[in-house]
């Protein structure tokens, strides 16, 4: 006996009143009680999660061009006695290969918080959360260059072509809210992409309604031509007829899943006609809470910076599944746009400036999260693509290194107050607890409830996915 077919809810609802009764679905699906009730969204790649979830949203705080290691989160002191001396062991290959002697760091250290983690002073107000982060010690990279450290932080891969992480959370979670797309990247000021471009948001060959979506922060229209210009009534009768050819075209392509998910992405952009302009409308926000994100800073960077991390939260509320924030240069016009901690030369002047623009704000940012309730449910990111040399180029800069980095995640299901792995005392190459960015991303998903091995998508011929082959989970840093 033949299992009887029926259409599904979709397609029930795109054929009547020309698709407008799904729109009326989906706001119906992010009322309050709707949203508590099912476990994951119909957008959902995963029919379920593989563990109790401890977080529903990452925010990625991507620090592009290489934070030196050695003067931030990884003291050592050791750099100070040598300083000015030849390197003790070989040097490895670096970016440019004018390297010099010892440098040690023109950055103070002091321990913060009632767990005493270790934090230069480029960061006194992120010290004073330092009871929220775990930091890693011994990340490393197989890549040097920052096109492909970039790549390779997003991707699991060093090149394009491939889904960025933001892009395979929102695949495999669905969106909690159907207004909004499940991967935001924000940006502000003079912010650019890293080096490798828009392509580091890519949705690679998952639907395309997963790729990031970039937000201008403090522009008047954070989206291009997100406000209709001519009217709602031309605006609607051109929706109902291109509704009606979608449709149509639907049909005749047998529910193309591509075509599905073109649908998908025009009805996720009317949705954000009203959505877009209420998010970045922070009139709202009170004076105590822009003034704790640098909004009224005389620095213009810092206040961008700022800006960006309120929109995180306010996106955090509305349910986003994975928001990712951008640097900006140094100074409004300066170079080193695409990878502005990336100092060459006149290290302690860079890293000054750049520390000066995200300390604050990624502070507030834990702070009111924290305040909020939200923090118990939003894991926070903070990485570059590699460190840095603990020898100098030239006279003041460092070169890329890849081989022993620090980052620290804080948030819901993170042991907070915990230092994770080492490098040598020269903090040059990972001694202790050696990972990969396939561990960071593994851990990542094993706080949303996902098997970081069974979230694959089938392309070519195989089963893809963020970590490929690799990954372990880093269970000493979660509660």
């Amino acid at each position: 006996m033949n299992t009887p077919t029926f259409p599904t809810r979709r397609q029930c609802l795109q054929s009547a009143s020309l698709g407008f009764g799904a729109v009326a679905l989906d706001l119906l699906q992010n009322s309050p009680r709707a949203r508590a009730e099912p476990l994951l969204p119909e957008t959902a790649g995963l029919k379920a999660l593989h563990y109790p979830p401890k977080a529903k949203q990452v925010i990625f705080c991507f620090m592009s061009g290489g934070v030196s290691h050695v003067d931030s989160f990884d003291p050592k002191p050791r750099l100070r006695e040598l300083h000015g001396q030849p390197m003790p062991v070989k040097v490895e290959r670096t970016q440019f290969n004018q390297n010099g002697n010892i440098m040690g760091s023109p950055f103070a250290f002091q321990n913060y918080g009632e767990s005493g983690i270790p934090i230069s002073d480029l960061f006194p107000h992120i010290g004073k959360v330092a009871d929220e982060l775990a930091v890693v010690r011994s990340l490393t990279s197989p890549v040097n260059e920052h096109a492909q450290g970039n790549f390779f932080m997003h991707t699991g891969f060093p090149f394009m072509g491939y889904p960025t992480a933001g892009a395979w959370c929102a695949y495999g979670l669905g969106s909690e809210n159907e207004n909004l797309p499940g991967y935001v990247v924000l940006q502000s000021g003079d912010a650019t992409p890293p080096h490798g471009g828009i392509p580091l948001y890519s949705n690679g060959f998952l639907p395309a309604r997963h790729q990031g979506s970039i937000l201008l922060a403090d522009q008047a229209e954070a989206l291009r031509n997100i406000r209709p210009r001519d009217g709602a009534r031309t605006q609607q009768q051109r929706l109902q007829f291109a509704k009606k050819l979608d449709r149509e075209f639907l049909q005749q392509s047998g529910d193309d899943p591509q075509v599905e998910a073109a649908i998908q992405n025009y009805e996720t952009a009317f949705r954000m006609q009203t959505s877009i302009p209420d998010l970045c409308d922070i009139s709202g926000e009170t004076e105590q809470t822009q003034r704790l994100y640098g909004l009224d800073s005389a620095n213009p960077q810092l206040a961008a910076y700022g800006r960006q991390c309120l929109l995180a939260r306010r996106l955090v509320e509305r349910g986003v599944r994975f928001i990712e924030l951008s640097c900006l240069p140094q100074t409004p016009g300066g170079g080193q746009a695409p990878n502005p901690w990336d100092q060459h030369g006149n290290l302690e002047q860079g890293h000054r400036e750049m520390a000066h623009q995200v300390d604050q704000p990624i502070s507030a940012l834990i702070q009111d999260l924290r305040q909020r309730g939200l923090l118990e449910q939003t894991v926070i990111v903070w990485a570059g693509e590699f460190g840095r040399t603990p020898f100098s180029q030239g006279s003041n800069g460092r070169d890329h290194n890849p081989y022993g980095f620090s980052i620290w995640l804080a948030g819901a299901g993170v042991r907070g107050g915990t230092i994770y792995g080492n490098t040598d005392e020269l903090g040059y190459h990972v001694v202790e607890n050696r990972c990969e960015v396939y561990d960071l991303w593994a851990t990542i998903l094993q706080l949303l409830g996902v098997n970081h091995e069974k979230l694959t998508y089938r392309y070519g011929g195989r089963d893809f996915r963020l970590t490929d082959v690799h990954g372990k989970v880093l269970r000493d840093i979660l509660a």
